[in-house]
């Protein structure tokens, strides 16, 4: 008997979609979100990479920030530089606190020197909300977009199955061309080119009274299929993107998490010279290893931890990425993790396991 969260979790507007569909539902970032459907995390995961997944990310939070002084601020709680941007133009990238530690990640888009569309990520929402608005001069208002929904479509199919001829006329599709990191607006939805997954899609915000009725249309495309979030996050570690929390969190410089492309030039210079690096960790056996495990050295020296592990369904083996010492992250190395009492060999690897297919 599927145990009843409703009563204490909150609920996305496709929640009634996801029963229907066979969802798995548990409880994620306080929402009762779809670990899987009927077919399992592997098969949606390689579905993804063949073809297109629809995922509900509606917990996830969504904001705009207007007013003069908008860069400014922007400049100010991350490292980023916004001055510059194109308009319409998406930046991932990290709020910091004084420490300069990594408050959460986020995608910041840039609609106007005065006005920005921000997504960060659920589990944040709170502190990240708080953050800015303490951080809020008088000139800029900052406004959480409570009644909109956020659905990922992600795959090689993505494009076409977005395109105004496959898609509901309840809002319209995405043009062919559409760049990368990019938005586009059709109405009162918003369509991002880009997604967590390493595969071309698109993030849609979209009215939450029209969320379900537009899944199911899409839907009705024989190459998308529902995804949960178990596939999600082994898409996710297949590609050495990090989760909040456990591969970045208040006390991770992004020097340190290997993030170093997000900080401007100018400002590098204001963090510390990272002892530690986070890096893939390619494992040498068929064993899974977890958060949690320690690295050693071949010495027996311990130099790090996993912060995330699973299969990886593509390469049909375990992976894993964490931190280890600076001299050890060197992509090759070998290295040894321990699980159940026994020394087991790994080595070091690039973030990702497989290359991104993302649109150039």
């Amino acid at each position: 008997m599927r145990k009843n969260y409703s009563a204490c979790m909150k609920q996305t507007a496709l929640n009634t979609l996801h029963k229907e569909l066979g969802g798995k539902m548990v409880e994620f970032a306080g929402y009762e979100m779809p670990v899987q459907y009927t077919e399992g995390i592997k098969s949606e995961h390689l579905w993804v990479r063949s073809h297109a997944g629809l995922f509900d990310v509606s917990h996830m939070g969504q904001a705009m920030l207007e007013g003069e002084g908008a860069i400014e601020l922007l400049e100010k709680i991350t490292p980023s530089p916004f001055s510059k941007t194109p308009l319409n133009k998406a930046k991932y990238t990290v709020l910091l606190n004084s420490n300069g530690g990594i408050i959460d990640d986020l995608i910041i888009t840039k609609l106007a020197d005065d006005k920005f569309f921000l997504v960060y990520n659920a589990g944040c929402k709170e502190k990240d909300e708080k953050f800015i608005q303490d951080n809020l001069p008088a000139s800029l208002t900052f406004t959480p977009l409570r009644e909109r929904s956020l659905i990922a479509i992600q795959g090689s199919k993505a494009e076409a199955i977005l395109s105004p001829a496959s898609t509901s006329p309840l809002v319209g599709g995405t043009e062919g061309g559409q760049e990368y990191m990019t938005i586009k607006f059709a109405g009162d939805v918003f369509i991002s080119r880009l997604g967590y997954t390493g595969e071309d899609g698109f993030e849609i915000s979209i009215p939450s009274e029209k969320a379900a009725e537009y899944c199911k249309e899409l839907l009705k495309n024989p190459d998308l299929k529902p995804i949960g979030l178990g596939a999600r996050d082994s898409l996710r570690l297949e590609m050495g993107y990090p989760l909040y929390g456990h591969d970045i969190d208040d006390n991770t410089t992004p020097l340190e998490a290997n993030l170093q492309w997000v900080v401007a030039k100018d400002k590098r210079e204001n963090f510390p010279t990272p002892q530690k690096m986070r890096v893939g960790i390619e494992i040498m056996d068929k064993a899974i290893a977890r958060e949690g495990t320690k690295i050693f050295a071949l010495d027996g020296s311990e130099i790090g931890v996993i912060t995330s592990g699973g299969y990886s369904p593509t390469l049909e083996k375990p992976i894993a990425q964490g931190y280890v010492k600076t001299s050890f992250a060197e992509a090759g190395t070998e290295v040894e993790v321990e699980l159940r009492g026994r020394k087991i060999k790994a080595k070091t690897h690039k973030l990702n396991f497989i290359e991104p297919r993302t649109k150039k």
